[in-house]
């Protein structure tokens, strides 16, 4: 585990709670969490939909009545003959959410004082509050002559920024004392005071409603009215008068009372605030963050947080509300922190051993100052593969029990395939110290009951202005180079940067190379042994670098291939290949030319296109073409490969086996390979005069092609006793020193020319 100090206090569970614990009380102070949480409570508010008493009727002021009636304001004997339809239908109360604040006309201000008293069941409203939330103090009271027929009751509602009334007053103070509020006196629960939440979770389509025109037309049952409250609330638009109603949109603030009064029908609502909820959930974070349990602390702490957006929808079918923002702020703060917190630890333990990997050996910003060993367990992969599933975990602890012995305290750092590193002091006697480590190693690791032999080699760097990371792959490579050569360790060679730099940026100079003519062909012929002839040549790359002279072509070639960038070379060397042999043969027929082919080609479906398309651009016939293909890439073809060479024979090119007996070979393999000839590797040619197995094995060879009426070519021929050898066992072609070094065409051109005066004299 990592056990850094500086990390101990900043990740300590008490400072983090400590810190979320304010941030919470500030967001829930400032109330940050009003919008979130007026929108999570209308999303609960569905999960328990109820149905509205039937004790309370609307009379709606809507787009018909308007129609019907006419414009509003209506004339107030409009009013009164409405509330003595109402009354004489046997209402057990009328409340008009309509204002009569003032005279109007003396003729209707009669007419609806006389309805007032003949009814005695009014409920008037008072307007006590302007504004939002509690908004400021302004009275507004029906006339005095209604007044004394008629109950009053406050319809002022406190409302947010989106016009909604998450509360709703028992009553409402005003200049002639405490006012009850219509939907306590609808509820008839006129004793208390202050506010309480109205329940949104009532289905709006259950309350009764009828249109206040079918009322005055007389189009309405009267029956459905008797002995029930109604409330008389404009719901058009065009009237104004609207609000917010969470869960459904705006709609008359007449809904807002009957809504309130339905509240309380139900039960007494209980708002508990935010902060019970907040500090739960900052002892369920304390009670969490002190256990150690299989289950992430930051998972157990964001399931409580998504749990708790949907608990609050139990309490509040049974009228229970309180605010849960700071609450869950408080657990996603924390198990934001702690998941954080576990991904960066994550990111920097090993997860087999929990020992730091590496990088957290390239975060050490203190190892910049220090020298660095790298240990390489050779055969680590090898040793893994055949473990159970908890061996490595075993293996790991036995390796780092050794690399800490002399320094307990050593921090030791993992990395993948059996990489592990330190720093050390600059003064640290390397030799005596890691020849020690080494002789530790000889000893077999044990793992579970197995003995099990451990190779490592060690690399050191002894401190650079470099990154840790170039220092760490520096150390790298020079145990990889201490394990070449046979040594226990070994120093990073700073000089060996530059060859590295020039490796690295070799394949960016090749294809430039090409283009700038500085690679050339070069052309070693081939001699039939039959006729003594030069019958054609191997064409080979070769690169003439401006500063570095001739680079070698095993070195670009090879790089060339493994990473990715054959394909240009070897069209290159093809295009100067066959323009070369097409113009060898109009004065020489029949003459062949040879070109490696990379096994990376063979999954490249454009090549055999490119081939046809060069061998009729220069006129050449494709049997005169040999592509030479090396043992193990023609034995591991398949699939693609196979099909690939197939269709370069049907082109009519010949394929060869090249380097024969590199590889496993079998006959099954050759019989499958569709090639012309194989070439036997200079290896074997090159060691037959000396060597009786050589001998065998080329003889055996050129037996086995013969018998499936394949030619076979030997190279590496250097001397006149190994090409008379070679005709003895009745070989086709030779190639090499003794035949002819590689040479430019003009020269191949002379040499063939040369040959074709000696045959004719």
């Amino acid at each position: 585990m990592l056990r850094r100090k500086d990390q101990k206090a900043e990740h300590s569970p008490l400072r983090l709670l400590l810190w979320t614990a304010i941030a919470g009380l500030i967001f829930g102070l400032i109330g940050f969490g009003e919008l979130p949480e007026d929108l999570l409570r209308t999303g609960r508010n569905s999960l328990h939909l109820h149905k509205a008493s039937g004790d309370i009727v609307l009379i709606k002021v809507d787009d018909k009545s308007l129609r019907d009636i006419g414009r509003w304001p209506w004339p107030r004997a409009k009013h009164a003959a409405l509330i003595d339809k109402l009354t004489s239908a046997g209402t057990k109360r009328i409340f008009v959410d309509v204002l009569f604040s003032g005279a109007t006309d003396d003729p209707n201000d009669r007419a609806l004082t006389r309805s007032l008293a003949r009814s005695g069941r009014v409920v008037l409203p008072v307007k006590t509050r302007s504004g939002p939330s509690q908004g400021a103090q302004q009275d507004a009271f029906p006339m005095g002559a209604f007044t004394k027929h008629a109950q009053l009751g406050s319809i002022s509602l406190p409302y947010n920024y989106a016009d909604a009334a998450w509360r709703v007053p028992y009553s409402a103070q005003s200049s002639a004392g405490s006012m009850p509020s219509f939907a306590a006196l609808l509820a008839n629960r006129t004793q208390q005071t202050g506010l309480f939440v109205p329940d949104y979770s009532l289905d709006l389509s259950s309350i009764p409603s009828i249109s206040a025109a079918d009322v005055l037309g007389g189009s309405f049952d009267p029956t459905s009215l008797r002995g029930k409250d109604v409330i008389i609330g404009a719901t058009s638009e065009a009237i104004g008068d609207q609000m917010f109603i969470p869960g459904t949109g705006r709609m008359g603030a007449v809904n807002v009372h009957i809504i309130g009064a339905e509240t309380l029908k139900a039960g007494n609502p209980v708002y508990l605030g935010w902060f019970a909820p907040f500090l739960v959930s900052l002892l369920l974070c304390a009670g969490v963050t002190s256990l150690r349990t299989n289950v992430p602390q930051s998972l157990s702490l964001a399931g409580a947080a998504v749990a708790l957006l949907f608990i609050p929808a139990l309490f509040e079918a049974k009228l229970i509300y309180f605010d849960i923002t700071p609450a869950v702020f408080v657990l996603l703060t924390v198990s934001s922190v702690l998941g954080w917190r576990r991904y960066r630890a994550r990111g920097l333990v090993n997860p087999v051993s929990d020992l730091p990997n590496l990088n957290a050996l390239r975060a050490n910003r203190a190892g910049s100052k220090q020298s660095l060993v790298a240990a390489r367990i050779l055969n680590y992969a090898e040793i893994v593969a055949t473990l159970p599933a908890n061996g490595e975990r075993q293996l790991v602890d036995q390796i780092v029990s050794r690399l800490s012995i002399g320094d307990p305290t050593r921090r030791i750092y993992q990395g993948d395939g059996g990489i592990f590193a330190w720093f050390e002091e600059p003064r640290t006697a390397f030799s005596n110290h890691l020849d020690a480590l080494y002789s530790l190693f000889r000893n077999p690791a044990r793992v579970g009951g197995v003995s099990l032999d451990l190779t490592v080699a060690f690399g050191v760097e002894v401190g650079s202005g470099r990154s840790l990371a170039n220092r760490l792959a520096s150390a790298l490579v020079a145990a990889d180079e201490a394990a070449h050569d046979g040594l226990r360790w070994k120093y990073h060679d700073p000089e060996s940067l530059q060859d590295a730099s020039w490796k690295l940026s070799m394949l960016s100079q090749l294809d430039e190379a090409i283009d700038r003519n500085e690679v050339w062909v070069a052309y070693q012929p081939k001699l039939d042994l039959a006729t003594r002839r030069i019958i054609g040549a191997e064409a080979l790359a070769r690169w003439t670098h401006p500063e570095k002279g001739p680079i070698a072509a095993s070195e670009f070639v090879a790089a060339a291939e493994q990473h990715g960038r054959i394909g240009k070379l070897t069209d290159f060397v093809l295009e100067k290949a066959i323009a070369s042999a097409a113009a060898i043969n109009k004065r020489a027929a029949d003459f062949e030319i040879a070109v490696n082919l990379s096994a990376r080609l063979l999954g490249d479906k454009g090549f055999p296109l490119r081939v046809s398309a060069l061998l009729a651009r220069h006129g050449m016939s494709p049997n005169l073409l040999t592509l030479e293909l090396t043992e193990t890439a023609a034995l591991s073809g398949s699939g693609e490969g196979i099909e690939m060479i197939s269709r370069l024979r049907e082109l009519g090119v010949r394929i060869s086996i090249d380097d024969y007996g590199t590889g496993l070979s079998t006959l099954e393999y050759l019989k499958k390979i569709p090639a012309n000839e194989i070439k036997i590797d200079q290896s074997f040619v090159k060691g037959m005069v000396d060597n009786r197995s050589d001998r065998v094995m080329v003889q055996s060879t050129i037996g086995l092609a013969h018998s499936l009426d394949r030619k076979v070519v030997a190279e590496g021929v250097e001397d006149h006793e190994t090409l008379d050898l070679l005709i003895e066992m009745g070989c086709d072609v030779a190639q090499g020193f003794a035949v002819g070094r590689p040479m430019s065409i003009d020269s191949l051109t002379k040499r063939i020319s040369s040959d074709r005066k000696r045959s004719v004299a």
